[in-house]
């Protein structure tokens, strides 16, 4: 099992979905957790229990990662308790959905304030701590990123723009950022996800028809879980990938396949 003892790493949106399932593999690895949360303050305590009940230690850490000064608060409070910031998953993210032509300008804001405001916000506050600590139990790098973007960072997504125009940006920006501070022992790298089963999409996964015509997407044959994601993320926080940065681990189970392709090629 990949070992982050003692690291002390914040999970922006923690409190549910892919983001729990991250808290709660990184708490099984070893490491220090923050739980971050925007509404969901029930959820947040939910993991840090469930992370403690296991022996791990964590926090629940509220703020808004599209509000500056709300980031600054949410850096500090972590600070405060740990001391050190060895790791950030910046993975709070939202959708607002609409065809172009009815969708609103608040529409689109919405969802680039969270999802790539907020993932610009998170980077600069963690950078700004890692670059002036030194590493410490073992970590060979200062510190490592990782942003939970999505297969639409790539993949064309109708009826979905905003969305996938501000994955496209993580994309190019977590590329940017990982050229920029390698140099100065930092990690940067990102997890692209698929379909993974969560209360966002409960209305296609729990319905047997649309389930069954998400599966022709995946030629693996299943919806992923967080727990897909969570491990590729913890072995990306961790020493074993200690000689990569700047990648985007792609974690869909084949959706990026072109499956319209079987039994045509």
């Amino acid at each position: 099992m990949t070992t982050l003892d003692g690291r002390a790493i914040l999970v922006t949106g923690g409190s549910s979905g892919i983001g729990e399932g991250v808290a709660l593999r990184l708490g099984r690895a070893g490491a220090r957790v923050g739980v971050g949360y925007h509404s969901g303050e029930e959820r947040a305590q939910d993991v840090v229990r469930r992370i403690e009940e296991a022996g791990g230690r964590a926090i629940a850490v509220g703020g808004d990662v599209s509000d500056e000064a709300d980031v600054e608060r949410t850096f500090g409070r972590f600070l405060d308790a740990y001391g050190r910031i060895d790791g950030v998953v910046i993975n709070a993210g939202l959708q607002a959905d609409a065809d172009l032509t009815e969708m609103s300008l608040e529409q689109w804001r919405k969802v680039m304030k969270v999802d790539l405001d907020g993932a610009f916000l998170c980077a600069r506050a963690a950078l700004r701590h890692m670059k002036d600590q030194e590493p410490s139990g073992g970590i060979r790098a200062k510190g490592a990123l990782v942003f939970v973007s999505s297969v639409h960072q790539f993949i064309p997504w109708a009826g979905h723009t905003n969305y996938a125009a501000a994955k496209g940006g993580v994309q190019m920006f977590m590329q940017s950022v990982a050229q920029e501070v390698a140099a100065q022992g930092v990690r940067v790298n990102a997890v692209a996800p698929g379909a993974i089963a969560t209360a966002i999409n409960e209305d296609v996964w729990s319905d047997e028809d649309k389930r069954r015509e998400l599966l022709k997407l995946i030629p693996y044959g299943r919806l992923g879980e967080p727990e897909d994601v969570a491990h590729a993320v913890a072995w990306l926080m961790s020493d074993e990938a200690d000689y990569v940065t700047g990648v985007t681990l792609t974690i869909d189970g084949g959706m990026s396949l072109y499956p319209g392709f079987i039994g045509n090629g």
